[in-house]
């Protein structure tokens, strides 16, 4: 445990010195479940599209927790009551708010388990909490949004969490996206809180701005950039395949942590058993990034030919050939694809759809349904960003923009 007088000082590439400052946080940070998130790529396979974007779950955590003090420390400053207790406690729930994610993270959510992080992170959360003798349970309700005090949930998750903050900057510094550039210290410098809602002073309205317009641009630049899309869907289809032959009794060579999630299917009636809750932790929490990798390079040479076809495809960043557009692809243009592929490959034929498929992917830079980025004036009147901002449009920015992909092999 970190003595009380003392501080850890952590050297980060985006902040610089970062303090891990309670007690609790530092035994959060030194536990093992939360040192794997060291083995888990923040950006999944981004990496393959944009090389510098190799960094982790572990930095944008500790990113997070730095970026939420520092949000702390302003409302304070602001008037606003926050002991040391809900400081600390607000500390370790953004610190866990990703202690969920499986490998290569939101690339394989619901492949490898059929829940989401937020699912499995709420199980691994009460686990941990068991170990540390109760001392997450202010920042479980925190987590939860059950605590009185609803703005510190806000900070860990709303429109405006430190969680985004942290993630536009962090993923735009090392992918090199300048367009995802956002002024978090001067957000957070502008963050109040109003009947107990997290809102932004006027001051800081252009930056709220630019921060709605750079996580747009980061979606399609970044997160759906259509190469990211094909790798995505290649490891997908890898997985797939994988669980296919498991489930046939041709389980193929991999640690055994993975072979449980292959012949094991992982629901939310699953996780709240408490004996089947506890061992399916136990396995998932033993699987990162290297266990999937290393099953590729071992599946290589599996007699099955669509396995070991898309081991090599990812082993070797021979991807999908993808196009990606705003109508859907007409059965006619997937057959084309289709026939072609098995003109090229005819002992493949019945095992097409591997290889072959159509999709789609979506997003919304501003949720209209859910709480709204409110912007404080100095007379003491609360506006919606949308109507506040002469930049956004609302009905653009919270129309859902949906495009389709063709993927097929080159």
């Amino acid at each position: 445990m970190l003595p009380t007088n003392k501080k850890k000082i952590v050297n980060d590439p985006v902040y610089g010195f970062i303090n891990i400052s309670y007690p609790l946080a530092f035994d959060i940070i030194e536990h093992p479940y939360f040192q794997r998130l060291r083995h888990i790529k923040q950006l999944g396979l981004t990496y393959l599209v944009y090389p510098g974007a190799n960094h982790t779950r572990f930095q944008h955590a500790l990113g997070a927790m730095y970026l939420i003090e520092l949000a702390i420390d302003v409302l304070r400053a602001k008037g606003h009551h926050i002991s040391t207790e809900e400081a600390e406690a607000t500390s370790a729930a953004i610190l866990l708010h990703d202690i969920g994610h499986g490998p290569f993270s939101h690339s394989l959510e619901h492949s490898l388990v059929q829940v989401d992080h937020e699912v499995i992170g709420k199980s691994i959360m009460r686990d941990l909490n068991r170990q540390l003798d109760g001392r997450l349970e202010m920042a479980m309700q925190i987590f939860d949004g059950i605590y009185p005090k609803k703005f510190l949930h806000q900070l860990v998750s709303s429109q405006l969490d430190v969680d985004r903050l942290d993630y536009l900057r962090r993923d735009s510094f090392f992918t090199g996206v300048t367009e995802g550039t956002v002024g978090s210290d001067r957000i957070i410098k502008m963050l109040n809180v109003v009947d107990d809602n997290l809102v932004v002073d006027v001051k800081g309205i252009y930056s709220i701005e630019n921060f709605i317009i750079a996580r747009r641009l980061m979606y399609w630049q970044v997160y759906l950039h259509k190469t990211v899309v094909s790798a995505e869907k290649l490891l997908i289809q890898l997985i797939k395949r994988a669980r296919e032959l498991s489930t046939q009794g041709q389980q193929p060579l991999c640690p055994s942590p993975l072979s449980y999630f292959l012949s094991n299917a992982v629901t939310k009636s699953n996780l709240s058993d408490t004996d089947s809750a506890s061992h399916i932790i136990s396995q998932f929490l033993s699987i990162d990034d290297a266990d999937i990798m290393v099953a590729a390079k071992q599946w290589q040479v599996h007699p099955d030919k669509v396995l070991s076809t898309l081991a090599k495809m990812i082993t070797s960043r021979k991807l999908f050939k993808v196009e990606l557009r705003n109508n859907e692809f007409s059965e006619q243009e997937e057959e084309q694809q289709r026939d072609l592929f098995i003109k090229m490959h005819p002992e493949l034929k019945k095992y097409s759809h591997y290889f072959v498929f159509t999709g789609s992917v979506s997003n919304k830079a501003y949720q209209l349904s859910e709480e709204s980025i409110s912007i404080l004036h100095n007379n003491g009147s609360l506006v919606d960003i949308t109507s506040a901002s002469e930049m956004i449009n609302a009905q653009t920015l919270s129309k859902e923009i949906t495009k389709y992909f063709l993927c097929y092999t080159k």
